[in-house]
C-alpha cells in the first residue's frame, strides 16, 4: 500500500496525534472517541498480539523498513492509514520528539464488567484515584509479572490506557484484566458479594504488618491501593476488611505506591508458591 507523507498538519486523519502533551485533553477525547495512542514499536506490536485493531500509524520516515518487518505484511498492506514525516513535523503534530519509533492510533477495547474481569482470579489489586499515568503503569507491569490476576480502577484513577501508562506498563495492560468500579467506594461491597477480602495497603497504627498478613490463609484477595500523597479516603479504609503495612526502617513510613504495589504482590507470591 502507498505510504503517506504528510504534507498538511490540519488532515483530519492525523487529528488523533494532535496534541498528545495535553493530558487534560487527552484523558476526555480518547476515552470519547474510542481510541487510545500506542507509542513505539514494542508496543504496537503487544497490542495487535492482544488483538487490538489499529486505526493508523505515524512514523518516521526512516522507521518504514524496521516497522514492514516488525508488523509484517498483513498490517503494512492493509488498508491502514500509514503516514510518515520528518521528525520536526511529527514534533510539531505531536507536541514531543517522538524517538521511539511510530506511534498507533488503536480502537479502543470495549470494556469488560467487574463479573467478567474477576472470573476465577484469587488476588486483584485495586487503584484508587492514582492519577499519575507513570505509576499506574509501573503496577500494572508488576502485577503482571508477581501473579496478580486482575486489576480493578475506581472513577478518578487515571486512564491505564493512557500513552505514559501504555509505555511504561512495556505493554501489560493489553494482558491483565482490568476495568472500573462505579460509584467507590459504595461498590467495594460488590468486591465482599464476590468473595474477596479487602485489604487496604496503609501505614496507620491499625494495621498488621504484610508478613503477618501473607501468614494468614485468604481464598480470594483484593488489594487496595491509595493515590499518591494522600492514600486512601477515610471511607475506603473503613469499608476494607484488613489494613496492612510494610515494615520500614530509617524514619520512612511509606514508600511510592508503585513500588508498595510491587513489595505486596510479590510477598503474597512467594507466601503461595
Amino acid at each position: 500500500m502507498p505510504i503517506i507523507s504528510i504534507t498538511n498538519l490540519d488532515d483530519p486523519r492525523l487529528r488523533h496525534y494532535a496534541s498528545l502533551t495535553d493530558i487534560a485533553l487527552r484523558s476526555v477525547t480518547e476515552p470519547t472517541e474510542g481510541i487510545y495512542i500506542a507509542e513505539s514499536a514494542k508496543v504496537i506490536s503487544s497490542a495487535l498480539e492482544a488483538g487490538h485493531t489499529p486505526l493508523s500509524i505515524l512514523m518516521e520516515e526512516r522507521w518504514v523498513d524496521r516497522m514492514t518487518t516488525l508488523l509484517g505484511d498483513d498490517v503494512m498492506n492493509s488498508d491502514l492509514d500509514i503516514f510518515t514525516g520528518k521528525p520536526e513535523v511529527l514534533e510539531q503534530l505531536t507536541g514531543f520528539h517522538v524517538h521511539r519509533g511510530a506511534l498507533a492510533a488503536m480502537n479502543r477495547p470495549t470494556m469488560l464488567d467487574l463479573a467478567t474481569v474477576t472470573n476465577g482470579a484469587q488476588r486483584i489489586a485495586v487503584l484508587e484515584n492514582i492519577v499519575d499515568h507513570t505509576n499506574v503503569g509501573a503496577i500494572f507491569r508488576s502485577a503482571a509479572a508477581l501473579g496478580i490476576d486482575a486489576i480493578v480502577v475506581t472513577p478518578q484513577c487515571a486512564d491505564p490506557l493512557y500513552r505514559r501508562s501504555i509505555r511504561v506498563s512495556m505493554g501489560s495492560v493489553f494482558f491483565i484484566p482490568w476495568t472500573r468500579i462505579d460509584p467507590w467506594p459504595q461498590s467495594m461491597s460488590t468486591l465482599h458479594d464476590l468473595g474477596f477480602t479487602t485489604v487496604a495497603l496503609s501505614p496507620d497504627g491499625h494495621s498488621q504488618s504484610l508478613e503477618d498478613f501473607t501468614n494468614e490463609a485468604h481464598e480470594k484477595i483484593a488489594f487496595v491501593l491509595g493515590t499518591e500523597g494522600e492514600g486512601l479516603t477515610p471511607e475506603s479504609l473503613e469499608q476494607c476488611r484488613q489494613r496492612v503495612h510494610i515494615p520500614m526502617s530509617n524514619g520512612i513510613d511509606s514508600l511510592n505506591v508503585a513500588a508498595a504495589s510491587a513489595v505486596v504482590f510479590w510477598a503474597i507470591r512467594a507466601r503461595n508458591g
